[in-house]
């Protein structure tokens, strides 16, 4: 049976939401790719080979997906790549057959029910004057999936680093802007509709009929469109990385305003400003952590955010206070009467690590 995890990655697949997914599944790290669905029982892989979405291929393949799966009729995710190569031609083989090619070279000779193996629905099928598709020959360096390659590396390294780091800071002021992961998606699906719209255009039926001065036109507008392209995904990638600093940067502040005010409520008042118990009591969440679910690097930013780090006497008075603030000893003569018993054990953990990393920072300046 599909589980809950199962059936939203079938539907971020079906939909093409890479970069939904691919967050998905950073954070799923044990859910089971290999399943089938619907009356033709095809796997993920069948959806992507089927769709053409090379991307997507690529980032199952990296999970675990297995290639090897068969559908109803017997047929493997390869045999759908074939049929969509011998449709679209050299783009979809480039995309699809090769990287499951190289994955999984087995699969080039698996037959289905009715004994057809990919190979065999590739034989002898040729682009222009070049060898083979089962012969593939040395092809020039395409600039046009060199940048796309560049573009989708860079998006899934920082969108990796970033899914999730502002989810719980909400800026009024950016209420209205497009955040990083809906700027990528959209960048992509534009260049997936274009690159199909042209690739079914211009399929090798229709590209062989063309007159030499038709398709030397055809190349001339694909460059210009194509340099066209490269500028302006450049200029959106560089707008977005001002945006996002001047983000980080205005959470960062928000975080340690936040941190302070709630510093003071709790340990110099008698409630907390986060919704203590009537009795006065604290719970880990009542406590003022720096980044209430970040991990100790984070919390220390949120500390020492806006700190001259050049300035190293007044650098390590602040550190100082912060050490005063979090040294186990005297964090238990302010609040350990209060504290409630099912958390003490996690709040003093976290105190003392928190209080080991500041000892640390200050060693590191003397």
């Amino acid at each position: 049976m599909v589980s809950r995890k199962q059936t939203k990655i079938w539907r971020y697949v079906e939909e093409g939401s890479f970069l939904k997914l691919k967050a998905y599944l950073r954070k799923h790290k044990d859910v089971e790719l290999n399943f089938s669905q619907g009356k033709r029982q095809r796997s993920l892989l069948h959806v992507v080979c089927s769709h053409g979405d090379d991307a997507i291929l690529r980032l199952l393949l990296k999970h675990g997906a297995d290639p090897l799966r068969r559908d109803r009729n017997g047929d493997t995710p390869l045999h759908l790549a074939a049929k969509r190569a011998l449709k679209y031609g050299k783009t979809d083989y480039d995309d699809l057959v090769v990287p499951l090619r190289k994955h999984c070279p087995a699969a080039l000779n698996t037959p289905n029910h009715t004994g057809v193996t990919p190979s065999a629905l590739l034989e002898g099928i040729r682009f222009g004057q070049g060898a083979s598709l089962g012969e593939r020959c040395p092809q020039q360096a395409d600039p046009e999936q060199e940048w796309r390659e560049k573009l989708f590396s860079e998006c899934q390294d920082e969108f990796s680093e970033m899914f999730g780091q502002y989810d719980a800071d909400f800026l009024r002021d950016d209420e209205d802007e497009e955040d990083y992961g809906d700027w990528a998606e959209r960048i992509r699906r534009e260049y997936m509709t274009k690159q199909q719209a042209r690739v079914q255009r211009g399929g090798p039926s229709s590209r062989s009929r063309k007159s030499k001065n038709e398709r030397e036109e055809e190349v001339k507008e694909e460059e210009r469109s194509r340099r066209e392209l490269h500028a302006r995904l450049e200029k959106e990638h560089k707008e977005y990385l001002e945006r996002a600093a001047r983000k980080h940067e205005e959470t960062q502040r928000g975080r340690k305003t936040r941190y302070e005010e709630r510093c003071a409520a709790t340990f110099h008042s008698s409630t907390s400003s986060s919704g203590v118990e009537p009795s006065g009591m604290l719970g880990y969440n009542d406590i003022p952590w720096p980044a209430p679910r970040g991990s100790l690097d984070e919390m220390l930013a949120v500390m020492l955010h806006g700190a001259d780090r050049s300035d190293v006497s007044a650098f390590r008075k602040l550190i100082r206070r912060q050490q005063a603030l979090w040294h186990p000893d005297k964090f238990s003569q302010r609040c350990d009467g209060r504290l409630l018993e099912r958390d003490r054990q996690k709040i003093m953990n976290t105190v003392t690590a928190l209080s080991q990393e500041l000892n640390r920072l200050a060693q590191s300046l003397r």
